[in-house]
Order: C-alpha cells, then structure tokens, then sequence
C-alpha cells in the first residue's frame, strides 16, 4: 500500500510548487519496485507517464517531442533497479541505487535536450554546454532523490516499531 501512496505523492508533487527537480519521483519508483507487486509495475509508469503529458503540453505548453520517450525509459530503469533491492535492501545499496538514479538521469536527460531541442549547438562543446546548464538541477535533484528515498524506505520501518511498541504498551495495560 505504501508503494502506492508513494508514487501518488511524487505526481501531486509535480503539480504543486516546489523547488525545480526537487521531486520524490525517483524515490518513489526504486521504493515501488523495492516493495510493489511485480504484476503492477506498470502503475507508476503509466501514470507519471500521463502526468508528464499533462503537464508538458497543458501546464507548461510545450510541444510533446522524443524526449519524453527517454525520460520514460528512465522511470522503467528505476523500477528494474528497484527491483534488484527486493532481496537485499541494506542502506548503502538502497542510497547507492538513488544516486545511480540520479546520475542516470542526468546524464541521459541532458543528453535528450542536447539532441532533441535547437538550445545548443550539435557538437561537442554544445553538449558540454547542456550538461554544465544542467548542474543545478542535478545538485536539486541528487539532494531530492537522497532524501525521499531515505525517507521512504525508513517509513515501513519506523512504521513496524511503532506498531511493536504499541503493542507491547497494550501487553502491559493488559497484565495491569
């Protein structure tokens, strides 16, 4: 239920104000493919998916290009990569999965806008160009993805010492 809530959570983000990049999108896809059923892996593509034609094309009113294609390919990563932490989901893999994300997309989205838009020149130092505009919604976007994905992934922990904790205070209540 929480892999739900989750990606829920990251698309109303994207339309409500906050910082540019500073999104859980990335944490909620390594979360749903951590601990969402295999069977619907499918939901959070589809709808950030959707969320990104709506906001593309109705919020922003840009025109729909190849590119989003890319950063769908790179939700689809993150759930795969999500998927390899079922098993064996210690911190240092799930924190090292989040920053793969997000040097993933850095590199592959910039690459996209580099290629698909006329912003920059088509040669090397274009490129360069792009990925050197692009720092600060890395930096934005590497401090977002490290800390929703930390906060998620401890939620169904704090969430069963809770329940432990109240539980054992119903025992003694109980006894008394």
């Amino acid at each position: 239920m929480l892999a739900y809530i989750f990606v829920i959570i990251a698309v109303a983000v994207r339309f409500l104000p906050h910082p540019l990049a500073f999104t859980p999108v990335g944490a909620s896809l390594l979360f749903f493919g951590a601990r969402g059923p295999r069977r619907q892996l499918w939901f959070p593509l589809a709808l950030l998916a959707a969320s990104d034609v709506l906001l593309t094309t109705l919020v922003y009113r840009y025109p729909f290009t190849w590119d989003h294609f890319v950063t769908w390919a790179w939700y689809a990563a993150m759930l795969w990569l999500g998927t390899t932490l079922r098993e064996n989901a210690g911190a240092l893999r799930i924190m090292g999965s989040a920053l793969t994300g997000s040097v993933g997309f850095f590199l592959v989205s910039n690459f996209a806008v580099w290629a698909a838009w006329q912003m920059y020149p088509r040669n090397f130092a274009g490129l360069i160009a792009c990925y050197d505009a692009g720092i600060p919604f890395f930096r934005r976007g590497l401090e977002g993805d490290l800390l929703f994905t930390a906060a998620m992934f401890a939620t169904p922990v704090l969430l069963r010492v809770l329940a432990d904790r109240m539980h054992k205070s119903g025992d003694n209540i109980a006894a008394a």
